[in-house]
């Protein structure tokens, strides 16, 4: 247990980041820290983007079904406007929240408020994704969680991109992506050039 989980971290504020690929079960750790914080008897408030409604439209729930209410908003100032009173914030999915998140979280943060993130860090083609590499410079803590990969059973980093589109944004589950690890990631990227090229 770490200071964040103590308790200790609520009178000045905090901004924690859970990042990693797809499937590693970063949502997951983000529902279980705030389930945590509202057994300590804080206020909480979970807030996700509106674009992300693959299994439901307000709340947020991991791939292994568990789900608690959320506040869908549609861009990073919202987040600030809804977020009175409250002693912990979560929020997931933030590679699809603008730029302006990052200073949004710090604002939090700098008024005492404990901010508990979860997010894609990379997309697809393993660029950083949206507002998520500078999350993770001016957080206090990061947990960068892994995935299996799905080829050989080893550590997976990458989010591989099963089906056709160059888009950085396409909302999908396991029948669009597959976690894979670095060497099964350029094995599926080597195939792939060669079967463009033939």
């Amino acid at each position: 247990m770490n200071l964040f989980e103590t308790g200790h971290a609520r009178e000045r504020g905090s901004i924690e980041l859970i990042c990693g690929s797809m499937f590693s079960g970063k949502t997951e750790e983000l529902l279980r820290r705030l389930r945590r914080a509202k057994i300590a008897g804080l206020r909480v408030e979970i807030f996700k983007p509106s674009i992300d409604t693959r299994y439901d439209v307000e709340q947020v729930v991991s791939h292994d079904q568990n789900a608690i209410p959320s506040s869908p908003v549609s861009g990073s100032s919202s987040i600030l406007l809804m977020a009175s009173d409250v002693d912990v914030i979560g929020i997931d999915e933030a590679q699809f929240f603008d730029e302006g998140l990052i200073s949004v979280v710090e604002q939090l943060a700098d008024q005492g408020v404990r901010v508990i993130i979860a997010g894609l860090d990379m997309d697809f083609q393993r660029r950083p994704f949206g507002p998520m590499a500078e999350l993770c410079c001016i957080a206090d803590n990061v947990d960068k969680i892994h995935a299996i990969c799905v080829e050989c059973g080893s550590w997976a980093n990458y989010s591989y991109r099963l089906v056709a589109g160059d888009q950085q944004v396409m909302l999908g589950e396991a029948q669009e992506y597959s976690p894979l690890c670095r060497k099964c990631y350029l094995n599926h990227q080597h195939t792939s050039h060669e079967s463009k090229n033939l």
